[in-house]
């Protein structure tokens, strides 16, 4: 059972997550926080040593939520392109799945933290890599099952494939436009069939 001083911060990185990863680390001040928790500052740094580590257990808590999400489209029963197609099924609808994060988590954090914040930054890139190596590990899974075709190796396809989704997701959200993501999405997906398919 979580002690009380758990359930604080735990509420605190929930509430605060989604400002976060909308305003940015710099866009949000600590008078946000404050309102948007309905604690004092005392209270907050009572449990978050500064505004950069809270900012980083938000990101930490956002990143987990995507990547939790991930894995269980990535445990779709089937194939390897059961699994591929599951994953790109859920990019076409990702802008909802975002919606109360307060947008990608990826896209939002990497560009605001670039240059600001070194520990967003690398944060980010952790949770990229691991994004793109679980992609990678299905392609590899499909190779060894003699059931998919991979022009080079699995995880620089994953690299490529979680790029056209990023690149997707990115036009979608600076344009608002969804048309950029289901169409994008629509078209990696005739592509997965014609360069993966044995």
């Amino acid at each position: 059972m979580a002690t009380k001083a758990e359930k604080t911060t735990a509420y605190i990185i929930e509430t605060v997550a989604p400002m976060f990863n909308k305003q940015g680390y710099i866009g949000t001040s600590m008078s946000d926080l404050t309102e948007a928790t309905g604690l004092t500052k005392g209270a907050i740094y009572g449990n978050f040593e500064n505004k950069e580590a809270l900012a980083l257990s938000a990101y930490q808590y956002n990143s987990k939520l995507l990547l939790a999400k991930l894995d269980r489209i990535l445990e779709t029963e089937g194939g390897a392109l059961n699994k591929i197609f599951a994953l790109t099924d859920f990019y076409k609808n990702y802008d909802t799945f975002t919606q109360d994060m307060g947008g990608c988590p990826i896209l939002n954090t990497g560009v605001d933290a670039q240059g600001n914040n070194r520990l967003l930054a690398a944060a980010n890139r952790e949770a990229i890599k691991e994004i793109e190596g679980k992609i990678a590990l299905v392609l590899e899974y499909g190779v060894n099952n003699n059931e998919l075709k991979l022009p080079v190796t699995p995880l620089q396809f994953a690299k490529q494939l979680f790029t056209i989704i990023q690149g997707a997701v990115a036009m979608s959200t600076m344009t608002r436009d969804r048309k950029y993501l289901i169409n994008s999405i629509t078209y990696l997906d005739v592509l997965i069939k014609r360069e993966l398919k044995k």
